[in-house]
């Protein structure tokens, strides 16, 4: 059983309708896209690696749960803290300031920062909150802010990002926020294989 942090195993495993509409468990959902996503990085020979606020290390551990991961991740920093994601990922205090953590320029920041400072082809960031406490009218709780970067070589970077209303329990959030992580890396590499 994939049990990304302590007490996911009964939200990880509340059933979900997939693509296909037949029934399956979050749990299975995120342990599919993640040995697909595996499977498509190692025969590009990209590297991922992640910048991660509300779910804490919660998509590097569903990537790093499939065997032979350390041929396609090469690293995350989770940066739940404003310091960590202005020191570490090059994200402007001014933007934090003026839009939060939980904004577009804030996770297009992270992406781009964590691609450079690790070194990688592909990048996801989050930030959100996910509750029970923190949401806000303009922000409230279940509000992520997703974004996926891509760069390789001499090759501009492609930053794309998006704004979720998710619902459901913090594990709930989290759980959901890592699955919608997980499919916008497989578009992009689709994209590219």
């Amino acid at each position: 059983m994939l049990c990304l942090i302590a007490g996911w195993g009964a939200i990880l495993a509340e059933k979900v309708m997939s693509a296909k509409g037949t029934e399956v468990s979050l749990e299975k959902e995120i342990a599919a896209l993640s040995a697909s996503l595996g499977q498509k990085l190692q025969a590009l020979g990209w590297q991922v690696t992640t910048a991660e606020s509300c779910t804490g290390g919660a998509i590097a551990a569903a990537i790093t749960s499939v065997a032979g991961s350390s041929g396609w991740f090469e690293g995350a920093i989770v940066s739940y803290a404003n310091r960590i994601k202005r020191d570490l990922l090059g994200v402007d205090q001014k933007d934090l300031d003026e839009f939060g953590a939980v904004s577009e320029p804030v996770v297009r920041q992270m992406a781009m920062g964590v691609l450079n400072r690790l070194d990688a082809n592909l990048s996801v960031a989050v930030s959100g909150i996910a509750g029970p406490d923190g949401g806000s009218e303009e922000k409230p709780v279940g509000t992520v802010w997703i974004a996926w970067a891509h760069g390789e070589g001499q090759e501009p970077m492609t930053i794309d990002a998006r704004r979720l209303q998710l619902s459901g329990s913090r594990h709930e959030i989290q759980a959901r926020t890592v699955v919608e992580a997980l499919k916008g890396l497989l578009i992009i590499v689709a994209e590219h294989e």
